[in-house]
């Protein structure tokens, strides 16, 4: 036998014990711990396809939050609600949830469902505005941050180094010099690393600033799957903000690549401010090593609200199995008997939320969903497009927008019941990111929501089975192969 017919022989061999050992290892890591088991195939192919490679990713990526995390975050106390409940006398009877003339009884049950299993208030007489463009929004939130008088929270998922996020930041050094305490909160890998050096001026000028859930240790410590993807700002805990939009200059239309970028944001005065509050400081005291907050009527002012809509404040994330925000999306689409207008930048869906909205549209519901017409994230995009098709058989209506990126999270129903906030069609934002939404019940508000919706439906194409059809078969191949790997994208 020849040296180089051993030489082929070893190699042979050793692949072998290698992709024994691969396979055996990958098992073990995936089944080890509990999750959804889409989630666990889809590792699975990640890690036997790409064997090296697929373990980085694992080891970044497809860990789980730490029990120590979940601790921490499940473990602070939720500041201000039992003063919510107390101060504000709000009514939390069952047949007093909602006024009879301002949604149905099904609207009731989607507020228990909440109550039970996120203590989410129901807030009353609040004052909201929505915004739609990015200028107009941050020209809101200056002008609210300038007049501060005891602090300012602020919690972005995406904050730049760039024009518009440095004039936050010297707007927000002007506060913390005369005197208003400060604090930010940031996703390290939303904001592309570490912007320690960004806040360095405001930190010395009393200010605080996080990197969310985060040690110094990187990369080691960090599960870059895990992302506090919520963008929240609370002034004086009587005026707030939750929506879509980030802080960078892409979100004021000023990068060529996506164009006029379309979000949602709402601006809130009233009791749901201290909502938003609450969710801040729980994030807060988890995060930081020091200072945590302790309740203090200062944060939780008594309102003034002059307002109509009654709204919760959702949130998620990984650090509870219940998957809060998708069963509100699922309950809004099972009670809807008319309308169901969505926009998503992603619509990944898991099984539960594409049975609930084939089922609304196989029985006759107006399903209709807005989706951007480009991609920021390619595999993402290519998923989208593939269950676009699955609900286009289902009796659906799917719209590409093209004045620029659709990034707007919103659901409304029927002119009811509206949803806003930072969580996408997917099941990123189900399983995997900390997310926040404001459910609405204001037949006005929702009224409105349709509107614009409707203004951006003119403003996109309508996509038909042939436009699918008619696609390239290497478009069509990665579609699928997206698809496989969705619940981890």
């Amino acid at each position: 036998m020849t040296g180089a017919v051993i030489v082929v022989i070893d190699f042979w061999i050793l692949a072998d014990v290698v992709f024994a050992i691969n396979t055996i290892t990958a098992f073990i890591i995936v089944f080890r711990e509990k999750r959804d088991i889409s989630a666990t195939w889809a590792w699975l192919l990640v890690l036997l396809v790409l064997p090296v490679v697929g373990f980085l990713l694992y080891l970044f990526a497809g860990r789980k939050l730490s029990h120590r995390r979940i601790f921490d975050l499940k473990a602070q106390q939720r500041l201000g609600i039992d003063q919510i409940v107390a101060n504000q006398k709000l009514q939390f009877d069952e047949h007093e949830l909602l006024p009879a003339n301002q949604v149905t009884n099904s609207a009731r049950e989607l507020v228990r469902l909440f109550l039970e299993t996120d203590n989410a208030v129901l807030t009353k007489r609040n004052a909201v505005r929505i915004y739609t463009d990015g200028n107009k929004l941050f020209d809101s939130i200056f002008e609210d941050v300038r007049r501060a008088k005891h602090h300012i929270n602020i919690e972005f998922f995406t904050w730049y180094n760039d024009q518009i996020g440095n004039e936050f930041v010297k707007i927000l050094e002007k506060k913390a010099r005369h005197g208003v305490h400060v604090r930010v909160i940031y996703d390290t890998l939303g904001s592309h690393g570490s912007k320690r050096k960004l806040f360095k001026h405001l930190v010395e000028l009393g200010g605080q600033v996080e990197p969310f859930l985060t040690s110094k240790f990187l990369p080691f410590s960090l599960r870059l799957n895990f992302r506090d993807h919520r963008k929240l700002v609370i002034i004086d805990g009587k005026t707030g903000y939750i929506g879509g939009f980030n802080v960078g200059d892409q979100y004021l239309n000023r990068k060529k690549k996506f164009g006029y970028w379309r979000d949602t944001h709402l601006r809130v005065v009233g009791d749901a401010v201290l909502s938003l509050q609450s969710r801040f400081f729980l994030d807060w005291n988890a995060t930081t090593k020091k200072d945590k907050v302790r309740f203090d009527a200062k944060y939780f002012p008594q309102t003034v609200a002059k307002g109509s809509t009654s709204m919760q404040i959702v949130s998620s994330g990984p650090d509870d199995d219940r998957e809060k925000i998708k069963q509100g999306y699922v309950k809004m689409i099972s009670i809807a008997t008319k309308k169901i207008y969505i926009e998503s930048p992603y619509f990944v869906p898991d099984s539960s939320v594409l049975e609930a909205l084939s089922i609304a549209a196989t029985a006759g519901v107006d399903v209709r969903l807005i989706i951007p017409d480009q991609p920021d994230h390619p595999f993402v995009y290519r998923a989208t497009e593939y269950y676009c098709q699955e609900l286009i058989n289902a009796g659906g209506k799917i719209y590409s927008y093209q004045n620029g990126f659709m990034h707007s999270k919103m659901i409304v129903i029927d002119g009811k019941i509206v949803s806003i906030g930072s969580a996408n069609m997917d099941i990123r934002s189900f399983k995997l990111n900390f997310e926040a939404n404001a459910f609405l019940y204001d037949r006005e508000f929702a009224h409105a929501t349709e509107l614009i919706f409707l203004h951006d439906q003119q403003k996109s194409d309508f996509l038909t089975k042939e436009h699918f059809r008619n696609q390239s078969r290497y478009i069509k191949i990665k579609q699928k192969l997206s698809r496989l790997v969705a619940p981890i994208l």
